[in-house]
């Protein structure tokens, strides 16, 4: 699949992405403190308690006393910072480390912190209503993130990015065609059904709600597809 590395493209409104790095620093610190055992509960409760478990949210299961740690319909949030490993937090938080400053450039701190919330509660509710029975918690930012790629494609889809493909080709392409590249994994997974342990719905859920979003969170003087962006980071034609 396409891991991004790098784009290039300039900060135009905002002196710094301050709330993609706090998001980033709190997911890091989420795992962090249950790496380090400092939270009142184990990562196995911790999972249990803040992700979202489809048959638990719609009613269909009822959990152990004390879970959810929170109510059954705020999980679509706290699921976003809690992660199963170190893998699987650094892949969402090197794809919001690359795309995240820009999209937020494009919205401001605040919108751009709603935007992430909102993609992420859609990517929670899309894979609950595609397995309303499951009981496997589904945590990370995966959906969220995925919203976030679909902005950038929105507002910067003709820009080269440098990635690595299948993890190890470093090319540099449009992202148009790198993202479409990811997009198209994450479809053929979810409809392989070949690895049911990550939430490739939610991936979908989130990129389409992102798809939505950005036309409307967007600053009001924010050009869409691409039309700030100059030869030297496009490429010219």
């Amino acid at each position: 699949m396409f891991v991004p590395i790098h784009d290039g493209v300039p900060m135009r409104n905002l002196k710094a992405p301050y709330a993609t790095y706090a998001l980033i620093g709190l997911c890091g610190a989420v795992y962090l403190a249950t790496w380090l055992d400092l939270l009142p509960v184990g990562e196995t409760w911790l999972v249990a308690g803040l992700g979202v478990i489809p048959a638990s949210l719609f009613g269909s299961a009822s959990l152990p006393e004390g879970l959810p740690i929170v109510p059954e319909p705020l999980t679509l949030v706290t699921s976003l910072f809690v992660h199963l490993s170190l893998l699987h937090l650094a892949g969402n938080m090197l794809f919001l480390w690359v795309f995240g400053d820009n999209v937020e450039d494009a919205m401001g701190h605040l919108r751009f912190v709603l935007f992430f919330l909102a993609c992420g509660v859609a990517g929670g509710f899309a894979h609950a209503y595609a397995s309303p029975d499951s009981v496997r918690p589904l945590v990370g930012a995966s959906g969220a993130v995925s919203g976030v790629v679909a902005a950038y494609l929105i507002l910067h889809p003709r820009v080269r990015l440098w990635g690595l493909f299948f993890a190890r080709i470093p090319l540099r392409l449009r992202a148009y065609w790198a993202i479409g590249f990811w997009l198209l994994f994450q479809i053929a997974q979810m409809w392989s059904g070949f690895d049911d342990s990550v939430g490739w719905v939610a991936h979908l859920g989130g990129f389409a709600a992102g798809a939505v979003l950005v036309l409307v969170l967007r600053r009001p003087d924010q050009p869409l597809l691409g039309a700030a962006d100059g030869p030297s980071l496009t490429g010219g034609e």
